[in-house]
């Protein structure tokens, strides 16, 4: 693998996921215990590639600081920094002069992913392939742009969000590139691999394969599909080597404190110095560092920011609550509700909230 370099796109601002991304890349927010982009790090260098370069942008400084040179988890990591948005094809084309190798394997940074790398690797060299496209199947690909192919696995079409989809077969979030390929992407500007190099490719009559996988994948861009990853990682639905415990229904970290009274499941993650008391229910939840949820509370599919506390008897359900916010007793946030940090809410205040609260 000396010849294959690893790239992955964290430019994004991750606006879906606000509040929690007013403080930290999405890639840098933590997912059953690490930082999501640990979970793909080690995706990585477990297929046996050591070089990684990281496309960044927001908050840049970010991951330099968490991972250095990358030593630490076994790789060995370049920094490149947009100074404005590039899209996709940019962004990629933006990392051609800190490649190693002939061939870029490229991630977007917020896909949890189960794909076999060694195996997308392999079929791109066997069909002697320009670009692989790692593709999989959806039960209503209308949100997705669709790719299909022939039998061969040749690509033969990018198509936009479709009303009657033609295919189940979508853009995954992975590609593997030649390097003259990558390196004749127009730099300098934005471009989209969607609208823009994809197309020219096939039009050009370039060799584009999907390779389609049926593992297990979620985009994590959403507070939902952020909470139900978290959680499938915990239950070890979904794969990764970097998980600070073992699988199963629940991960405390150290220095977390559950009362016995208190039931924690479906996958739930409580953070670092977090707290559970008596009584409490804490459902396929993620508690950041610090959260606490007090007596009698019941958190469901939320998320709790750093330092936060629940008061008693509230109800948090399918909500984003920021850090250190502070909601008293009887309250009920739900529906997609979302609270930005430092708030703080009265007792019995809620009975209900829309999203940005």
């Amino acid at each position: 693998m000396s010849d294959i370099d690893a790239v992955i796109l964290v430019g994004g601002k991750g606006t879906r996921l606000r509040p929690l991304t007013l403080s930290a890349p999405k890639p840098m927010l933590p997912i059953a215990g690490v930082p999501f982009l640990t979970h793909l790090l080690s995706r990585i260098r477990a297929a046996g590639i050591e070089h990684v370069i990281l496309g960044t942008s927001y908050r840049a400084e970010v991951f330099s600081e968490y991972f250095g040179d990358g030593s630490a988890f076994g790789l060995s990591i370049d920094y490149v920094v947009e100074t404005e948005p590039l899209g996709t094809g940019g962004g990629i084309r933006h990392v051609a002069p800190y490649l190693h190798g002939d061939t870029a394997l490229v991630f977007n940074g917020d896909v949890l992913s189960g794909v076999d790398l060694r195996e997308l690797l392999a079929r791109h060299e066997e069909n002697s392939a320009d670009v692989t496209l790692y593709l999989t199947r959806v039960a209503d690909p209308r949100a997705f742009g669709c790719v299909p192919t022939r039998p061969d696995g040749r690509v033969t079409a990018f198509l936009e969000k479709q009303a009657n989809p033609v295919t189940d077969q979508i853009n995954a979030g992975a590609y593997v590139f030649r390097r003259p390929v990558l390196e004749a992407i127009p730099a300098g500007r934005p471009v989209s691999v969607e609208r823009e190099t994809f197309p020219a490719l096939l039009a050009a009559g370039a060799r584009v394969f999907g390779h389609i996988d049926s593992s297990y994948w979620r985009d994590l861009g959403t507070p939902a599909d952020f909470v139900a990853g978290s959680a499938d990682l915990v239950r070890g639905i979904a794969p990764s080597a970097a998980l600070p415990g073992p699988v199963g229904r629940r991960l405390i970290l150290p220095g977390a404190v559950v009362d016995a009274d208190a039931t924690v499941s479906g996958g739930s993650t409580i953070g670092a110095g977090a707290r559970v008391e008596a009584g409490a229910v804490v459902d396929g939840a993620v508690l950041f560092d610090g959260a606490v949820v007090l007596a009698g509370a019941v958190v469901r599919r939320s998320i709790i920011g750093r330092d936060a506390v629940i008061g008693s008897g509230s109800v948090i359900q399918d909500a984003v609550i920021g850090d250190r916010v502070r909601i008293g007793a009887a309250n009920e946030l739900l529906h997609g509700a979302r609270v930005w940090p430092d708030a703080s809410i009265p007792d019995g205040a809620l009975r209900f909230s829309a999203p940005d609260a």
